[in-house]
């Protein structure tokens, strides 16, 4: 009922307050359908939702509970969610806000948070690392594909590889790519291709579709079979908006079926292009290469030893001459040097020896014995004994020995 008020009879804010809230608890929680358009987690136990009316531009600010909102399965923007929402209103502030205690996602969402489940699982035991992925061959010898029979995926992928490169060789595996029964089919082709040696890298490849129809794209067995083919896989599933699981294990991911074209071969006219581009860079260096080395020879020939070869004999030649005179020069001074002191030497042994001494009218005798004798008391009277002169020898007889005083 509405309350008594007027300008006179003012109602008080906190009896409106009051009111208010009790209108408001009196609507009870209410099970709601909405799209989850956004998701805030803040600090504290509480996480913020937008939703929004999927028919109407209405939407609402809901808290809930990390707890409930974690038991609802991964949740992403986007999803469709049944929600109980139960009103609130806070009379300190006057804010009116809903708080959900329980939330599960319906259609596309229930299907998009079983795939976030089974994305984090697959993820955790390893199978997206960039580490495990294989590198595509430049040019295999032949190229698999697994597509739906007669599907423009499968002229797309043909008709681009054999434009870019028109001798590659394409193995083609159909199976169905929609349906129950489709990721079974495109396992079994899968397995054949793998074994097939000459095969090297193996497209898988679909037109765009719906989440529902892409869902055998993100089947674990399928996805599992990827990750342990010996060859090379590369995802082209759908548009560049589709992301199975498929995408995050595959070696390669292409947008389209035509990417994936453009990523197994090589273009032969950008490869005869770029062998042109390398193949004038190395005229060009080899040129250059081929200037050095004759600058270089030109500058050798320039050198005074190449200009002249005995140029430096000559040089060599005049310096030995000149060494050669200064040894004769220093050996003639050596010899002058030593010569006059030989013939110091010689005048010095010529003035001391005995010949000298007989040249001035000395004589030497010498006893019986062979000694020369010094003293008169050496000879007996009769001793035979040679006197040496300087001009030759006497024999003489001793008649008389007379003693006499030694001269002063």
């Amino acid at each position: 009922m509405a309350l008594d008020s007027s300008p006179e009879n003012p109602q008080p804010l906190r009896r409106v307050a009051h009111l208010v809230r009790g209108w408001i608890e009196r609507l009870g929680p209410v099970w709601v359908e909405a799209q989850l358009i956004e998701v805030s987690r803040r600090s504290g136990r509480t996480i913020f939702l937008t939703l929004r009316d999927r028919l109407a531009e209405v939407s609402v600010s809901v808290t809930v509970s990390p707890t409930t909102f974690d038991a609802a399965g991964p949740l992403t923007e986007g999803s469709t969610v049944v929600a109980r929402l139960k009103p609130s209103y806070f009379e300190q502030s006057g804010r009116f806000s809903f708080y959900c205690d329980a939330l599960t996602p319906v259609g596309e969402g229930r299907l998009l948070a079983r795939l976030e489940q089974t994305k984090r699982l697959l993820q955790a035991e390893g199978l997206f690392d960039a580490a495990r992925k294989k590198r595509l061959p430049f040019l295999p010898r032949a190229v698999g594909l697994i597509t739906g029979a007669g599907s423009a995926a499968e002229r797309d992928v043909v008709e681009n590889a054999r434009r870019r490169w028109p001798g590659v060789r394409i193995e083609v595996r159909h199976a169905l790519v929609q349906g129950g029964q489709a990721a079974e089919q495109v396992m079994s082709a899968l397995e054949r291709l793998d074994d097939l040696p000459e095969v090297e890298v193996i497209v898988i490849a679909r037109g765009g579709g719906s989440l529902e129809d892409l869902l055998p794209f993100s089947d674990e067995g399928l996805v599992r079979a990827v990750f342990a083919a010996r060859t090379p896989v590369v995802s082209a599933i759908g548009h560049e908006s589709d992301n199975p699981i498929l995408d995050l294990v595959a070696d390669v991911r292409a947008s389209t079926p035509t990417d994936a074209a453009k990523r197994v071969v090589p273009d032969v006219a950008e490869e005869r292009t770029r062998i042109a581009s390398v193949a004038a860079r190395l005229d060009h260096l080899v040129d250059a290469l081929l200037s050095r080395q004759q600058e270089g020879l030109r500058a050798l020939r320039s050198r005074p030893v190449l200009v002249d070869p005995t140029g430096s004999f000559s040089i060599h030649d005049a310096q030995v001459a000149e060494a050669r005179g200064r040894a004769l020069r220093a050996v003639s001074a050596l010899v002058e040097r030593e010569s006059v002191a030989v013939s110091h030497q010689l005048a010095r042994v010529r003035a001391m020896s005995p010949k000298a001494t007989l040249e001035r009218g000395y004589a030497i005798v010498v006893g019986p014995e062979g000694h020369a004798l010094t003293s008169v008391a050496d000879a007996d009277p009769g001793d035979d004994l040679l006197a040496y002169l300087a001009d030759g020898q006497l024999a003489v007889e001793v008649r008389d020995v007379r003693p006499g005083r030694s001269a002063a």
